[in-house]
């Protein structure tokens, strides 16, 4: 069994890059460190970026303060990193450091995962995909349209209402029982999402439909183009 693996990390805050191979680490803070964050509520040694083989990890030594790490390019996924908390993996190939003071944020590149060879031979009958969605559809539009907020601004909890669906997808002339019906068939037939039978259930429904689509990235940034595309094939 073969794999695809590259190592190393990049790290980078405005033009400072830092360049770690697989074992070396860089502290960041105030100063004296590897990476200066230049903000009085910052300490002075924040915290430590190890890079792995084909991961890194971040450790926080502030008493204080919880660091945020994010996905820029995913669906709101972070990891929070509270005070004292030492070696914590982070999963992201891309991602943003936030502390507390906003100008003190950096990213940082990892290494691209190991991942199997295209070519590597399966074993046994062929697994069916769970969730197979139609890109060219008109519901797969609508789950675009909800996820749109998220995908722009991961930090973002609107869910776009029905109304609003129906007015960034105008060029579909879609109304509010077409735009109901499709999603009720996203949430009952596509993605089989789960959604108690009480009072605000459209709600919840259109909030699980985009937590799941951009949990498993049936959904991502890439997808964004096709609002705009249809929108101008269609006018």
């Amino acid at each position: 069994m073969s794999v695809c693996k590259v190592s190393g990390i990049l790290i980078q805050r405005e033009e400072q890059v830092l360049e770690l191979a697989s074992g070396e680490h860089a502290t960041f803070g105030r100063g004296p460190v590897d990476l200066v964050l230049p903000d009085p509520s910052v300490s002075r040694v924040a915290g430590r970026i190890d890079a792995v083989d084909d991961y890194w990890m971040i450790s926080n030594f502030s008493r204080s303060a919880t660091y945020v790490v994010d996905n820029p390019e995913g669906g709101g996924e972070f990891v929070k990193v509270p005070p004292g908390r030492v070696r914590a993996p982070i999963p992201f190939e891309l991602a943003r450091v936030r502390a507390p003071a906003e100008e003190a944020a950096f990213l940082v590149f990892a290494p691209e995962h190991v991942l199997l060879h295209p070519d590597a031979p399966g074993q046994g009958r062929e697994t069916v995909t769970a969730s197979q969605l139609d890109v060219t559809a008109k519901y797969f539009l609508i789950l675009v349209a909800l996820c749109e907020p998220r995908l722009r601004d991961p930090f973002s909890t609107v869910i776009p209402t029905v109304p609003e669906i129906i007015i960034r997808l105008a060029h579909l002339g879609l109304g509010r029982s077409a735009v109901n019906f499709h999603i009720d068939y996203l949430a009952r037939v596509k993605l089989r999402v789960r959604t108690p039978e009480r009072p605000g259930k459209s709600d919840r429904q259109r909030a699980a439909l985009v937590s799941l689509a951009l949990r498993h990235e049936l959904v991502t940034a890439d997808h964004l183009a096709l609002l705009e595309t249809r929108s101008h094939t269609l006018s």
